[in-house]
């Protein structure tokens, strides 16, 4: 079968097209990490697992890939969370973000190249504003340094909204600000007045700057790290769609115009997951973490696999009821590789499909349903195996671990003499022995090609 080419959707084009490298054979990949001040939920975790899918399937293309994530360390939640709890920031910090390397294990992501700090990166975002302020694109006021979103013509590009339609004039210095607001954003803020909250000037984190004692803005790390690590201009830049406006916007529009280059040449943002068709809110008591999953007896590799069911520019709803059909389909997939002979040479009519569907802007739906129907296939067990491996180098469901099933002791010999009393058309005894079975571990599927078996968690 003839191999497609790689295309992906960008929301700067709004359409799916082939995917050219800035260098060839080689991929600048930048995805919006963690803020680390509470638990990752599994809203977040939906895009980290479609990042991840995307830089497999660029490895699986051949591509080098440099991966970098930024680790938001400081911000407006960060600094209330610290100071609700009344310890310094860094405590919260390095707990969260233990956490989240923890999970990213769990739910076998392969981890970034680069895990920048933004407390790390101080003096480039200062350098970074700097350069701004002298372009003229941004300017100084009472409470920090901001970025001018009408000296840069091209600002609404990415999210399609038009300035006619926003608000104009007005500065924005909360993280958490109105999503639908053209407004001047915060590059740097200035610490807060004691008169304004008595005491909160001493406790928020600041660094020395030429224009003022202060701590960074949110949008500013990402570009500063991005670039200090892959360039003025590389291939791809994600993260999730509620990102797309303002902070996506905002990167784009500080990074060309310091630099007065492209910025990125691929955007792809991962849609959001509902739970119980609602968006995730703490006044709905529907935010769930992996620690929550784990409680009710589900393994982390589930909701990877429940993620790989819906394309990542679709929203998935997520249940309880879905997430346990997710683990028993990976559970029976488990049972289907467990059956199989030690792998030899793969079955190329469904590697060459399953490739052309994650090289169709990574439609994993397709993926999967072409990988259960090779599974169901006819093909030799050693084939499905090597094939399965392939696969699996793109689902990332941990299939090289599942070890070849043995029988235990007499079972095969009680399999074989229920093959014979079914052909003799001795049906309740050949039902007694498949009960024996049951008992001994063994389920038993009758098929036109013959018994099929598996071993079942007694």
């Amino acid at each position: 079968m003839a191999q497609s080419k790689l295309k992906l959707y960008n929301y700067l084009s709004k359409k799916v097209e082939e995917f050219k490298p800035v260098t060839e054979g080689k991929v600048g990949m930048y995805t919006c990490g963690p803020t680390v001040y509470d638990f990752v939920h599994i809203g977040n975790w939906r895009t980290f697992v479609f990042e991840d899918v995307l830089k497999r399937v660029l490895e699986f293309n051949g591509y080098d890939v440099t991966h970098v994530m930024n680790i938001t360390d400081i911000d407006d939640k960060i600094i209330k969370r610290a100071s609700d709890d009344g310890v310094d920031f860094r405590q919260i910090t390095e707990k969260y973000e233990k956490a989240f390397r923890d999970d990213l294990g769990k739910l076998n992501i392969i981890p970034a190249g680069h895990f920048p700090k933004a407390t790390d990166n101080i003096t480039s975002m200062i350098q970074f504003i700097e350069v701004l302020l002298k372009k003229g694109f941004a300017y100084k006021a009472d409470d920090g340094v901001y970025f001018s979103v009408e000296k840069f013509a091209d600002y609404g590009k990415l999210s399609g909204l038009s300035k006619g339609n926003l608000k104009k004039g007005a500065r924005v210095n909360d993280d958490l600000y109105d999503k639908e607001n053209w407004s001047d954003f915060a590059l740097w803020k200035f610490p807060p007045s004691p008169k304004a909250s008595e005491g909160q000037a001493k406790k928020e984190p600041s660094w020395p700057a030429p224009f003022g004692e202060g701590r960074p803005g949110w949008h500013i790390e990402c570009s500063a790290m991005s670039m200090a690590l892959l360039g003025e201009h590389f291939d791809i830049h994600s993260g999730g769609v509620d990102l797309l406006f303002p902070h996506h916007e905002n990167e784009i529009a500080q990074s060309e115009a310091a630099t007065g280059k492209k910025f990125v040449n691929y955007w792809m943002e991962g849609e959001h997951l509902l739970v119980g068709g609602e968006k995730m809110a703490k006044s709905l008591n529907n935010i769930f973490t992996l620690s929550d999953l784990s409680k009710r007896g589900i393994e982390p590799l589930s909701l990877r696999y429940l993620f790989l069911t819906a394309h990542y520019r679709s929203k998935l709803n997520f249940t309880w009821e879905s997430l346990e059909a997710a683990q028993n389909a990976l559970s029976n997939l488990r049972g289907e590789v467990a059956g199989w002979d030690a792998p030899k040479i793969g079955c190329s009519e469904f590697e060459g499909d399953f490739k052309n569907a994650t090289r169709d802007d990574l439609d994993m739906p397709r993926a999967i349903a072409t990988m259960w129907e090779m599974v169901k296939s006819d093909y030799p067990g050693s084939a499905k195996r090597q094939s399965i491996l392939v696969m699996d180098k793109v689902l990332g469901l941990g299939l090289a671990d599942v070890k070849k099933s043995v029988l235990p002791k007499g079972a095969k010999e009680l399999i074989d003499r229920r093959e014979t009393l079914r052909a003799e058309g001795k049906f309740e005894e050949s039902d007694k022995l498949r009960k024996e079975l049951l008992e001994m571990g063994v389920e038993v599927e009758d098929t036109p090609e013959g018994p099929k078996w598996r071993l079942k968690k007694i």
